[in-house]
């Protein structure tokens, strides 16, 4: 059996770490994916939900920012839960076990490029990203 995915997309937030009660690093986000083919004048885009763990998600959380161009590779897992209203549901995510920077320098805007010698990124509104979630 084979399950992997490789993808390529765009951070739709800057990453958040969390840890679980066990101390254990995760951070969840989400990459703006385009489809190789038009509807229309418009390019369709997915939406795709990524988990990463331990010292994968303490990378991702210190060097990427939204908007920025990330390639990343691992598993797709569903989990099925109940939601607030005890509703069953059913999440798609990949597991991240590599996560790749999948542009270089000097192709990044310098809104998402850390400044020399800070920890923090500089914020990106939405109407600089290139597509529209909703």
């Amino acid at each position: 059996m084979l399950n992997r995915a490789i993808i390529m997309g765009r951070l739709t937030d800057n990453p958040e770490l969390r840890k679980t009660p066990n101390d254990v690093s995760v951070v969840s986000f989400t990459l703006a994916v385009e489809r190789a083919y038009r509807s229309g004048a418009d390019r369709v885009t997915d939406f795709l939900d990524v988990v990463a763990w331990r010292t994968t998600a303490e990378f991702v959380s210190k060097y990427f920012a939204k908007g920025q161009l990330v390639a990343v590779e691992g598993p797709i897992q569903v989990r099925d839960y109940k939601d607030k209203d005890g509703n069953k549901r059913r999440a798609w995510e990949i597991v991240a076990d590599q996560v790749h920077f999948a542009e270089g320098k000097q192709e990044q805007s310098p809104d998402i490029s850390k400044e020399s010698g800070s920890d923090e990124f500089s914020e990106i509104g939405d109407d600089d990203l290139p597509f529209n979630r909703g």
